[in-house]
């Protein structure tokens, strides 16, 4: 039923348990998985030579915490004898990323976590997970924790 299954992380444990369920379902299915990581953008402010230096050290950084949550998504496919393919991206709005990927790598579900806030903490965070519901083309499996 399922070809390709989008996984996005931000390398959380909420998003290891939808790798692990992704992984599972992919596993059924014979369905390849496809982990992301939305990076955002350095507030750039085009000032001297520090802000350079800012947007090295912020890229690292950023740079390395996708390839752990990426690895974690990688770890849990081969721990099941999935198929992985991992992309980062760099976006200003996260949920924007997530479905523009899914559109570009023809997946056919997204699985990710979901911190389940409610009430005023939930209007004034805002929820990546209620966006992408919202606005995907394709199902959305959202893994709560």
């Amino acid at each position: 039923m399922f070809n390709k299954i989008l996984v996005p992380s931000d390398g959380s444990k909420l998003a290891h348990g939808a790798a692990e369920f992704a992984a599972d379902l992919a596993k059924h299915h014979g369905a390849q998985v496809v982990g992301l990581y939305v990076i955002d953008p350095f507030p750039y402010i085009g000032i001297g030579d520090a802000s350079a230096a800012g947007l090295q050290a912020y890229m690292a950084e950023a740079q390395a915490a996708a390839d752990r949550a990426l690895n974690d998504i990688r770890q849990c496919c081969e721990a099941r004898g999935v198929t992985f393919a991992g992309d980062t991206i760099e976006r200003n709005v996260t949920y924007e990323g997530i479905l523009e990927t899914a559109d570009a790598e023809g997946c056919d579900l997204i699985v990710m976590g979901s911190h389940g806030r409610k009430g005023v903490q939930a209007l004034i965070l805002g929820s990546v997970a209620q966006k992408v519901l919202t606005h995907a083309k394709v199902p959305v499996l959202i893994v709560k924790p």
